[in-house]
This record gives structure tokens, sequence and C-alpha cells, in this order.
């Protein structure tokens, strides 16, 4: 009798840890009958506490309210993010400017810098994707946006292709900070992952929508 009481015991802990949520918030009834077996399967000259079917009973009531609400919150969440999405659906077109590889197509890709204000001297350095170097130039030491052609010395252009790039602010000849530059890039699709709100750019690149900067009309540059 007691191995039987055991056996049950252990399976109803089983199906209360081991359950997924929605098993759990929906399958009240056979924890029910599991109960109920552990009942009939009880040693008579050791019955169970009822003070421990009241705990057991209260505990999967906590745990299928709490599935419950955690539902409820995803729901929410999922219908936030769908309403954000629905609003910046109007982004999809315009230039929006997040720390991000950019595509260059043979049109010039507009940088944003932010070099140290202490700095005498700021580079531009450039990669393609494969992480090479393939362009150094020097560029003012502000905050204002620059246009990288996308040309050699030689005035020969650069294949198309994503690339990134680096500002770096150097001061009596040593180098103070190096970051990856923002850059603008036109938005061609808003997309709900996982409640977050993602923006598809040229060239495949994806960002957060928390991760822009600025967003602009590209008709007004």
């Amino acid at each position: 009798m007691e191995i039987a009481n055991s056996t049950a015991s252990q399976t109803v802990k089983a199906q209360d840890q081991a359950g997924s949520a929605s098993v759990i918030s929906s399958d009240f009834e056979t924890f029910l009958k599991m109960l109920t077996a552990q009942m009939e399967n009880q040693d008579p000259l050791n019955p169970m506490d009822s003070a421990d079917y009241a705990v057991q009973l209260a505990t999967f009531s906590s745990v299928e309210q709490q599935v419950l609400t955690n539902d409820l919150l995803q729901a929410m969440a999922l219908q936030l993010g769908s309403s954000g999405m629905a609003e910046m659906a109007a982004w999809v077109g315009k230039e929006a400017r997040a720390v991000a590889p950019a595509f260059f197509d043979g049109s010039p890709v507009t940088v944003a810098p932010n070099p140290a204000s202490i700095a005498d001297t700021v580079e531009l350095v450039v990669r393609n994707a494969a992480g090479e170097d393939v362009q150094t130039l020097t560029i003012p030491v502000s905050a204002e946006p620059v246009e990288w052609a996308g040309v050699s010395s030689d005035g020969t252009p650069f294949p198309p292709g994503l690339y990134t790039f680096e500002v770096r602010s150097i001061a009596g000849g040593e180098v103070l900070m190096q970051e990856q530059a923002e850059v603008y890039s036109t938005v061609q699709e808003v997309r709900a992952e996982g409640g977050e709100t993602i923006l598809m750019l040229e060239g495949g690149v994806a960002v957060s929508a928390l991760s822009v900067s600025a967003l602009r009309d590209p008709a007004f540059f």
C-alpha cells in the first residue's frame, strides 16, 4: 500500500512540475482523478493528512492562476507589439539611423559620427562584409553627418555590398575612442518577432526599432 501511495504521490508531483503550462491550466480534471487515485491507494492505517490534500489543491490552484495571468500578460504584450508595429508601418520607405551595416549599391551612404570632442583628428574606417579594412578617411571633428561616396582614391567604385563604419577619435597621436558609427538606411519592412518590433533595412540588415535614434524622409535629402 505504501508503494502504491508513494507512486501516486510522485505521479501527482511530476504532473504538477513537469507538465507544460497549457496542460496545467486546462487539465484540472485529470489532477482531480489522480488525487482521487492517491486517496484510494493510501495506507488506511497511515492515511495522508487532510492538510496535505489542501496544500496540493491550493498549490495547483495557485499555479493554474499564475499560468492564466502569464497568458494574459503575453496576450497584452502581443497586442501592444502589434499596435506598435502598425504605427511603425509608416516607417517603411523612410531612412532610419542606427548602429548597423549599410548596404552600398553605388549611391552615397550617410554616416553619423559621434567623435570625442577633445579629439584633434577623426578617422572614418570603412570595412567590407568580410571585416577587412578597405578605406580610411579623415573627417571633421563634428557630429554632423558625412557622405561616404564609396569610391577609392583613384575614383574606382567599391563593389556593392554591406559595409561598416568605425569612427576613430585621436588626440596627440593616441586613439581616445573607437566605435561603430550610426548610418542611415532605408526601412523596407516592419516585423513583429518575439514581442519586439524589428526593422528590415536594405541588404537584409535587421535592427530593433528601439535602436533607431533618428528617422528622416529621403525626399528631403
